[in-house]
Parts: structure tokens; sequence; C-alpha cells
């Protein structure tokens, strides 16, 4: 009998506090974002890493350490080099595969991707959040779309896998330009994505908006919807969805740093539960007072069901009875409906 192995991918997080970047983003306040405001030092770094590999079968798999949280590149070289060559033993036993960063797109030269490369850093992420000039302004970005689209080729020309980042609901945004984003960001060619619907934190330039009345957030209905829209259209051109919401820390579950917007900690659910009721609509009409058994692909039987079985229960008010069953050989995003 054959034994089938299906290589996974672990990434480490190391969390880095924004130290190097001189601008203030209307929503951004790192601590209360990533619970963290000192930078670690190699040790706690070193520490973190063998924490996790502990519990990691790096045999066979892919795994990565991932610097996130702040700007990597624009902290001092010698601070990136004192990161980057923590790892290196773990990654010259092959242990570890490389390595993943997290940064501004106006902090890419040549000079730091050459260095990079060198030191095994395998994927970057930009933090693009809007390519539109009139939204990166009113966020207080500090660089335009140029920049972005700068960065994104010489990251893909150095043969490194390219992440764009983007948020909706920034003052001045709107729904055709976050697809608009969406679409730009395909035309650059990223591998990867994420999606942060903007949410007010306490203590930012955007609180402050947002109680003078001047910044009203979106509901949790309409980030669902928009990014349920955007992970079709990333989904359709092979860009890979990362993560959908924010990861929060303890504060936004106990109103501490959290002040309004589109907060839930299954909001990447949520999304998917809309991405399959828009697919699974017409079954309504079409097999009202039926009986309908849906075959979806067993990776994607929750997200047909819904998030607390919503998808399954409005079908149920027009059908008879409904029943979902994962089948292997279903593909993903496809569906089979019969009846009995």
């Amino acid at each position: 009998m054959s034994n089938f192995f299906v290589m996974r991918h672990f990434n480490i997080p190391v969390f880095i506090p924004e130290l190097a970047c001189p601008f203030r983003c209307v929503y951004c306040n790192q601590y209360n974002i990533t619970g963290s405001c000192k930078a670690p030092d190699v040790a706690e770094v070193e520490g973190v890493i063998l924490k996790h590999l502990s519990t990691i079968d790096s045999a066979g798999n892919k795994v990565e350490v991932a610097f996130f949280g702040g700007s990597f590149t624009g902290l001092e070289m010698f601070m990136q080099q004192r990161y980057l060559e923590v790892v290196q033993p773990w990654i010259e036993k092959g242990i570890i595969k490389g390595i993943r960063i997290s940064t501004r797109p106006d902090y890419i030269t040549e000079e730091i991707l050459a260095n990079l490369h060198k030191m095994g850093v395998t994927a970057i992420e930009l933090g693009a959040q809007s390519l539109d000039n009139e939204v990166l302004k009113l966020s207080g970005r500090g660089h335009t779309s140029d920049h972005v689209k700068i960065a994104a080729r010489m990251i893909k020309a150095m043969g490194f896998e390219l992440g764009l980042q983007m948020m909706t609901g920034l003052p001045g945004d709107s729904d055709e330009k976050s697809l608009q984003t969406a679409r730009e960001i395909i035309k650059l060619q990223a591998d990867t994505t994420r999606i942060y619907p903007t949410l007010v934190i306490r203590d930012t330039p955007l609180a402050k908006l947002f109680e003078r009345g001047e910044y009203k957030p979106q509901s949790l209905e309409e980030a669902a919807g928009l990014c349920a829209r955007l992970w079709v259209v990333f989904h359709q051109a092979g860009v890979k969805m990362l993560r959908m919401g924010l990861h929060p820390s303890e504060g936004f579950f106990n109103g501490a740093t959290l002040l309004a917007g589109p907060f839930h900690p299954a909001f990447g659910e949520l999304v998917l539960t809309k991405v399959w009721f828009d697919r699974l609509f017409p079954l309504a009409q079409k097999y009202q007072a039926g009986k309908i058994v849906i075959q979806v692909n067993p990776a994607e039987l929750n997200a047909a069901i819904g998030h607390k079985a919503r998808n399954r229960l409005f079908l149920e008010k027009f059908c008879k009875r409904v029943k979902f069953i994962g089948t292997p050989v279903i593909q993903p995003g496809k569906y089979y409906v019969d009846t009995y």
C-alpha cells in the first residue's frame, strides 16, 4: 500500500514593532495592534524559533521564519543583519527553508534586496494598502502608488515571492477603488495577498477623525461583502490569499484598544461564507420545496455550509431539506447538486 505525504508549510512568527517608520498612518498604533512595543533581542528570537521547532515536524515540511509587524528593511542595517544571522544555523542545516519579511514599498533598494537574497530571505510582503494616490495621501502613508509598483517589480526581478497587502475602508476609499487596487496587485504579478479592513484603534489620528464624525468605518457586513468580491478576483487570478482580517490583540476583545470598525475574530470565515452564499443563492429558487444534496470539495465543506450554518439555514427557508457532503472528486470552488 502506498503512503502519501503532503508537505505542509509552517511560519515561525517573530513580531518586530514599528521602530523604523517616520510616518504616522492615520490608522496605525503598532502597540495596540501587535501587543508589543519592544523589539526582541537575539536571545528572544532564538527562543521563539526553538519553541516553535519543538512543536513542528520539520522533516519534509517547509518551515520559514517570518519577521512581521513592522518595516523590516527600514531598520538600521546592523539590526537587520542581527535578526537575519540568528536564523542562519537552521538554514544551513536545512531545518528552516527561508525567511519572510514585511516592509514598506519605499524601503526597497537593489542593495537591500541583494543582501536579503544572500541571507536566505525567500518572500517579501509590501504594505501597499491601496494603489489609489488620494487614498494613500489621506491615510498618511508617505508614499505613492509608483513606489509600490517600482518596489514590486524589483522584488519579482530578484526572484523573491511577492506579497502585496491591501486594506479596505480607508479614508477616501470606495468599493471600486479597492477593486481597482486588487486589479493592480494582480498586474504586478503578486504571488500572495492579505486583506485588512480598516479598524479604528484608540490613540490614532483615525480615532480623532471618527470621534469628530469625519470618518465612518465599514460595517461588518459591508467589509465582508467587499472582501468576498476581492477574494473571487484574486482567486480567479491565482493570487493566494494568506489572511483576511487583522490578527487581534487581547484589547480587541475587551474594548481597551478597538474603538470601532468591522472586527470579527472569524472574519475570514465570514468572507468565505459570503463567497459560497453568492454561489448557492440560485438554488433557493431552482429547488424550491425540494430535497437536495450539495456535494463540495471536503476542504470547502465548512465554508459552503457557512459560519454558524448560515448558508444551509438560508436554503432551508426555501427547500424542504438541504444536506451538504464532502466529495474529494469535486474541484475546489465547484459543487454538484442531487435531488432525492
